[in-house]
């Protein structure tokens, strides 16, 4: 660990510089040699040092999206080259370079972190050992050894000897107790956080092996803190603490007021924003006009929970319009735009109610029986007009004619029955004539 802090001694003194730039502010309302001081020094450098990560941080948060938009694509591409690494490694990098992803920048909030952390443990550990470091030396040196956070020193660890504890003016039991809550804590932070990311803020629709990667990262990297934990001093397992409770409190803010689309984050901002906006009937913030223009841009590829926002909107009487805003809608009439999409606040057409089985057998058969009627008498008509009037039966002597002969009425009838029937099949050869 000495060689490794070594690499980052350059960054020492300006670390140290702004420490004792700290100290001598909060010196002067808790006093110099008190563990406030120095603990509030080390607490204001960790926010100096996050508040000037915030740009990294929002790049992280977008190549976190990214990627994890990208794992379906990269998945059919190591599926499709298994044989052949290096073409897959070529696809891999062609698809990074097509969407604009780098798969480190989730990490830069980490890696540009790393030389603060190690210079500080560089600081602390030289204070434990008596030595002079950057502009912290002489009188500045003896008040840190003095400081204590709840009996422990700065420069304490939990796996320091009862005698060098005793050096340093604390006892043993008073180091491990601090030491072993601080990394409980550490570590609990940690895992909270990675668990707040993996339940909220993830696309619950799309499965992909980043989210096993996540879930496993949710584990080890709490172990990994409770691991290495006990080797730091006191001071460092502050600052950890403290950039953890800083990561935690940013992330939730991100998720509550920017969550990824598709995770149960975006269906609670949401159902806050329809309560708003059905509320005031307007739209309220930039951030939050920006949110409803996106959502209505996307059309039909939206998820469930936008098209529910839609939709709750349309039942409160409004409309979202293109340019994210909304309006009061009396009638809503579904209009299709270009692409064949319904516009936002239209209705759905309401589809027709399914039938029962039996029910729509009996309506087979009440049309078939109209439709054979409609045939009869449509034939009937047909004879009918097709009849000359010459042709009309002569009477006989008797005062009947032929076509009114007793009965006739009746084989007519018969007849037309057989019709109805239809076509008779003809008899065999074989059979008598």
């Amino acid at each position: 660990m000495d060689t490794i802090a070594s690499l980052f001694s350059f960054i020492t003194t300006p670390v140290s510089w702004v420490i004792v730039q700290f100290h001598s502010v909060y010196g002067k309302l808790f006093g110099p040699d008190t563990g406030w001081a120095w603990g509030l020094s080390i607490v204001s450098l960790v926010i100096l040092i996050r508040i000037c990560l915030i740009p990294l941080f929002v790049k992280q948060i977008k190549a976190t999206r990214a990627m994890q938009t990208l794992q379906p694509e990269m998945k059919k591409i190591q599926e499709r080259y298994k044989s052949d690494k290096q073409r897959q490694s070529e696809e891999m990098m062609k698809l990074y370079k097509e969407s604009g992803t780098n798969p480190l920048s989730s990490c830069l909030p980490i890696l540009a972190q790393s030389p603060f952390f190690f210079a500080l443990y560089h600081v602390l550990n030289s204070i434990a050992t008596g030595k002079e470091i950057g502009v912290i030396d002489g009188p500045l040196l003896e008040s840190a050894r003095k400081a204590h956070i709840f009996g422990a020193p700065l420069a304490a660890k939990f796996m320091d000897s009862a005698d060098k504890v005793a050096s340093l003016g604390a006892t043993l039991t008073d180091v491990r107790v601090i030491t072993a809550v601080m990394i409980i804590l550490m570590s609990a932070s940690q895992f909270f956080t990675q668990r707040q990311l993996m339940t909220k803020n993830v696309d619950t629709t799309v499965k992909t092996p980043f989210m096993q990667q996540q879930k496993m990262l949710m584990y080890v990297f709490p172990i990994m803190f409770a691991i290495f934990g006990i080797n730091f001093p006191v001071g460092v397992l502050v600052y950890w603490l403290t950039t953890n409770v800083w990561t935690m409190g940013q992330q939730m803010f991100v998720i509550r007021r920017n969550p990824t689309p598709g995770s149960k984050a975006q269906a609670a901002f949401l159902e806050r924003l329809q309560k708003q906006v059905t509320h005031h009937k307007k739209v309220r913030g930039r951030g939050n006009v920006n949110v409803i223009k996106a959502i209505v841009a996307k059309g039909r590829d939206r998820n469930e929970f936008e098209r529910k926002f839609i939709n709750g909107l349309t039942k409160a009487g409004l409309a979202a319009q293109a340019d994210g805003t909304v309006v009061e809608s009396e009638s809503a009439v579904a209009t299709e735009t270009e692409d064949g999409a319904t516009a936002a606040g239209a209705p759905r057409r309401q589809q027709p109610k399914r039938q029962s089985k039996a029910k729509r057998q009996s309506a087979t058969a009440q049309g078939a029986a109209k439709q054979d009627g409609e045939e009869v008498t449509k034939t009937s008509l047909e004879k009918a007009q097709d009849q000359p009037e010459d042709a009309a039966p002569k009477a006989k002597p008797g005062g009947n004619t032929t076509g009114n002969k007793p009965g006739s009425g009746t084989r007519s009838k018969a007849k037309s029955g057989q019709q109805r029937k239809g076509q008779q099949r003809p008899k065999h050869p074989s059979s008598k004539k």
